[in-house]
């Protein structure tokens, strides 16, 4: 669950931090993500921008559990409602993206490569994008409850009314950074 999807165009680590409104998640540590991207710069040649510093979900505990489980685990898929790119007049996701996880403490955790985006109704997700998220059992049913909770209260929070034909942004990624060595 992504209450901050990668998504605003810039150039610089200290330009790509953003904070969402409804989220109770400490700001981003700005001298650290600055510090993180130098280094993943440094080691991997990219030149291109880091196009936003972001947490998962709506808390500091959802965004440190979903954070470790980009580091350390199986998630390697976010879903957002279209509505919040429109409401922060956002573009959309694009494969190529590099985007900075944070803590609930605001402090980067990862740097993750967006792979795949689709936009599509919640009723529309597939077992497998439940799979690579990562969360709970797994399962699509899982996803879809946790979800519908979840996107019900971003709604609430944004003046909207929730539907389970909503638009979702579906958006695979892989970690990138911190490198992994075999």
């Amino acid at each position: 669950m992504c209450g901050g999807s990668c998504g605003l165009r810039s150039g610089s680590a200290a330009a790509a931090v953003r904070r969402v409104t409804f989220v109770d998640i400490a700001p981003a540590d700005q001298r650290a993500v600055e510090a993180m991207w130098a280094s993943y710069v440094a080691d991997s040649g990219y030149d291109g921008p880091l196009v936003m510093a972001f947490a998962f979900g709506d808390s500091a505990e959802m965004a440190d559990e979903l954070g470790l489980l980009v580091l350390h685990g199986p998630k390697r898929a976010t879903a957002g409602l279209v509505q919040e790119f429109v409401a922060q007049d956002e573009p959309l996701p694009r494969v190529g993206d590099r985007c900075l996880v944070l803590g609930g403490d605001g402090r980067p955790l990862a740097i993750v490569c967006t792979t795949d985006v689709r936009v599509g109704p919640l009723s529309s997700v597939d077992d497998r994008f439940a799979w690579d998220e990562g969360e709970g059992d797994r399962t699509r049913a899982w996803w879809l409850d946790a979800h519908t909770r979840f996107f019900t209260r971003q709604c609430a929070a944004m003046g909207l009314t929730f539907s389970d034909d909503i638009g979702v942004v579906f958006e695979r990624f892989e970690l990138v950074w911190p490198a992994t060595r075999t």
